[in-house]
């Protein structure tokens, strides 16, 4: 069985991937590092080149492949829920776990992050931030077999509580 870990950019799916997969003695992967290497490109790259259509379908490839592993910590990007299929597959060899933060907590976590470019080109960064997890919140708590908010809690926090609830 893998642990999944779901969310926004920010919520520290990466950071607790870390210190779970140690704890568990498992392997670590993150989908982004795994397409970037894949394709040979950064996601900038990929995304100004080919498009985010191009990206998603990449990123659902690494899932499905992932997903047929076992004994994994999968830490995904954030749209991985976008398709349903690439859910379905997770769902069936893992336990997915939503990272929750606030706007606000994410805008201070990845407001200087450069690798990833933006997913609407015309807001500022805060009304992105707000407008996208409108839109993916019902799809994160469909896929979501728990929910785990990362607001104010340090790693060691959200990883025991990861670990707890395995």
């Amino acid at each position: 069985m893998n642990v999944v870990l779901i969310g926004y950019r920010g919520t520290g799916k990466s950071t607790v991937g870390k210190i779970v997969a140690a704890r568990l003695g498992r392997p670590m992967v993150s989908t982004d590092a795994e397409i970037v290497k894949r394709a040979g490109q950064s996601i900038p790259e990929i995304v100004a080149q080919h498009g985010w259509d191009y990206f998603r379908e990449l990123e659902s490839q690494v899932c499905r492949d992932l997903a047929d592993g076992d004994g994994l910590v999968i830490d995904t990007g954030g749209g991985a829920i976008l398709r349903s299929d690439t859910v379905d597959k997770l769902k069936q060899t893992g336990t997915l776990f939503w990272l929750t933060a606030s706007v606000d907590t994410i805008t201070k976590r990845i407001g200087r992050d450069t690798q990833r470019p933006s997913l609407t080109g015309t807001k500022s960064f805060v009304d992105e931030v707000q407008d996208v997890l409108r839109e993916r919140t019902p799809k994160y708590e469909a896929a979501a077999d728990h929910v785990i908010a990362t607001d104010g809690r340090s790693i060691v926090q959200i990883a025991d509580e990861i670990l707890a609830r395995l």
